[in-house]
């Protein structure tokens, strides 16, 4: 984790500049046409959907920028926003580095970078040549290559069916309306034995890591997270998880993405 965050700080200090922190460099991952295929394909549970909800915009990525000498313009709102291009898609390059608004990529989340809309923004795309469709929520900037309109997570360009080609042509629409009841604060619910079970992430005894990593994985799997302190130490949390599936899904989707020694944790009793 340490190191993930270490690469992610220099891929802010190299952008600083051009004020986006992963994409703007002429060495970046939008020279590459294809970038570095992951070794597994996604799990069942990574193909889910993101769940559009309402959320501020976040504290970065939200200005106007310029890269390679071009100026860009960040919209206000994704009100009533749709566009139609070619789409790309980013792997291995960036994964675990920070994006644009300051989380934490992860190619196995539905998430996208695009140039312009507001971070964070939920969008459904659907791939014209074969009507398959996803909503991403966007949290980077880019792609930056001539003619393309959003850089998509390696999972949602499997669920698009694209990854052979790795482009297509497709429809983006903003989501910007949204399921009140997926906007409000998940309740911690306990069970009979008062014994709640969460999924202890990693630990750390910086607050501002802890933190920010806690809020980048509610973001990225839509479950909430908590960082209690003990001895000094904050232990990054994601749950209460009620479904023993869900648990164990989620359990192996963190081992496999940079968590090796996140395990399930039960709490209260």
């Amino acid at each position: 984790m340490k190191q993930a965050m270490n690469n992610g700080l220099k891929a802010v200090v190299t952008c600083a500049l051009i004020l986006v922190s992963a994409c703007s460099t002429q060495t970046g991952r939008y020279q590459q046409r294809h970038d570095s295929t992951p070794t597994r394909l996604p799990s069942s549970a990574e193909l889910v959907d993101a769940i559009p909800r309402a959320e501020a915009k976040s504290k970065g990525g939200n200005r106007n920028y310029t890269v390679l000498g071009k100026s860009y313009k960040v919209l206000a709102s994704a009100d009533n926003f749709v566009e139609q291009g070619i789409a790309s898609w980013y792997g291995k390059k960036f994964h675990g580095h920070l994006t644009s608004n300051g989380e934490i990529y992860n190619m196995y989340a539905m998430s996208a970078a695009h140039k312009n809309l507001p971070l964070p923004s939920y969008v459904k795309v659907t791939n014209l040549e074969n009507n398959k469709t996803v909503i991403v929520r966007v949290n980077d900037r880019g792609p930056f290559h001539e003619g393309r309109v959003i850089d998509l997570s390696y999972s949602a360009a499997y669920k698009l069916d694209m990854l052979k080609t790795g482009t297509a042509n497709v429809k983006l629409e903003a989501i910007t309306s949204f399921d009140t009841a997926s906007t409000k604060k998940v309740p911690l619910i306990k069970k009979a034995n008062n014994t709640q079970q969460f999924i202890q992430v990693f630990a750390t005894r910086n607050l501002d890591v802890a933190r920010k990593t806690g809020e980048a994985l509610t973001a990225l799997y839509q479950i909430p997270s908590v960082w209690p302190k003990s001895s000094g130490v904050y232990r990054v949390q994601l749950g209460p998880l009620e479904s023993n599936e869900k648990i164990n899904n989620l359990l192996n989707a963190l081992k496999s993405n940079g968590y090796p020694k996140a395990f399930i944790k039960t709490v209260g009793g």
